[in-house]
């Protein structure tokens, strides 16, 4: 039996490497679309824009759709539709006008990469078992290892094969969601709010104060880690003065390695940690970070920083969501969906704060300062939600 939850568990490793290639492949060829088909800045953010509302219009409608026609036919179709999208990239924009092309492609696979990332935590959570925080986070790690292959995977197919044959990379991509859409039919799955818990209706959980406190974790969340993780490269880039493939090794991708490294030591050692104590913990780690990111005036400091932060957000979305878990049993589908949407939402918001900000006050480094406020946010939530624990 135990061999069987091991499966389901490999196929959810699988469905969020897929989620993180769905995500990270396409800014890799940015500059490449540039070249081949005189895209410009504005046009490639008009692309990043349709994955990322996409991926909140998904995570509202997965939470009919999941319970309509079940978790397994809507895993399936999330890793098909990527592969879809991912087959786009290579045929659309020679089929159609290239804009249209990538932007059709880029939906594609943004449906495939919302479904999963609302469905998959669901999934893994209604397995058995008692250590449901350390399954959260040991989850959330292969995102960061599914980044971390893409980018030297990648670096290693172009050096050997050219920056011309990206199609060719993108269809050996391909191969990864396609794989495990066949491997999720056979794995067993269970029922994601368990027999002994009631279905928790809609309308109690709206009304609940502790879901809006961890919704508004879930975007602290999701903003603490891209405002630093968006602008790594950029301080690899800057202030080393090194190439642009340097510059993704030492930026992003340290910054992945570090918080999946987060992910899966807190998945081996949560039995020895209490989830609220780790999070408190981490939060006022990535406050420093921020701090010497953009305080300390030194380029490698920085870059330190900014690679550390990548450990000190890394249980902060698993465990918001094994929190939510714990505390709104039997909200099912619902929770996770709106959590995710509060997720995305902070991704985007997180960025988005830094970039204005840097603008505004004359550079990156008060820009990070300004996007300190979302780790500060997270520690107070945090702190809060202890001690009102404590007097409950």
């Amino acid at each position: 039996m135990q061999s069987n939850y091991k499966r389901t568990k490999l196929a959810c490793y699988a469905a969020i490497i897929t989620q993180a290639v769905q995500n990270n492949l396409p800014p890799l060829l940015f500059v490449l679309f540039q070249e081949q088909f005189g895209i410009s800045y504005e046009m490639l953010g008009r692309l990043i824009l349709a994955n990322f509302v996409t991926q909140i219009c998904v995570d509202l409608v997965s939470i009919k759709l999941a319970d309509r026609i079940g978790y397994r036919a809507c895993m399936i179709a999330g890793q098909l539709c990527t592969a879809v999208g991912l087959l786009g990239l290579t045929t659309l924009p020679f089929l159609l006008p290239p804009y249209v092309g990538l932007t059709i492609s880029i939906i594609l696979a943004a449906i495939g990469g919302g479904m999963t990332e609302v469905l998959v935590s669901p999934v893994v959570d209604a397995l058995p078992g008692d250590e449901k925080a350390a399954a959260m986070s040991m989850l959330h790690s292969f995102y960061c290892w599914g980044h971390v292959a893409l980018v030297l995977l990648s670096t290693l197919f172009f050096a050997a094969f050219g920056t011309a044959n990206w199609r060719v990379l993108t269809l050996l991509w391909m191969i990864v969601p396609i794989a495990n859409a066949v491997y999720f039919s056979f794995v067993p799955l269970y029922p994601i709010v368990p027999e002994e818990a009631q279905q928790m209706p809609m309308k109690r959980m709206l009304t609940s104060r502790v879901f809006w406190l961890l919704m508004v974790m879930m975007v602290c969340a999701g903003a603490s880690e891209q405002a630093m993780s968006q602008w790594a490269s950029t301080f690899a880039e800057n202030g080393l003065h090194i190439t642009k493939t340097m510059g993704d090794l030492l930026g992003p991708c340290a910054f992945a390695v570090t918080m999946g490294t987060a992910r899966a030591l807190y998945g081996k050692f949560a039995d020895k940690l209490p989830l609220k104590t780790a999070m408190i913990a981490s939060s006022i780690l990535c406050i420093v970070c921020y701090i010497v990111a953009s305080q300390s005036g030194n380029a490698l400091a920085a870059l330190l920083g900014c690679a550390l932060c990548g450990f000190s957000v890394g249980i902060f979305w698993p465990g918001t969501f094994s929190l939510a878990a714990l505390a709104l049993p039997g909200a099912g589908t619902a929770m996770y969906a709106l959590m995710a949407l509060a997720g995305d939402l902070g991704c985007s918001a997180g960025p988005t704060t830094v970039g204005l900000f840097s603008g505004a006050l004359g550079g990156l480094q008060s820009g990070l300062t300004v996007g300190m406020i979302f780790p500060i946010a997270m520690l107070l939530l945090c702190v809060f939600l202890k001690t009102e624990k404590k007097k409950g």
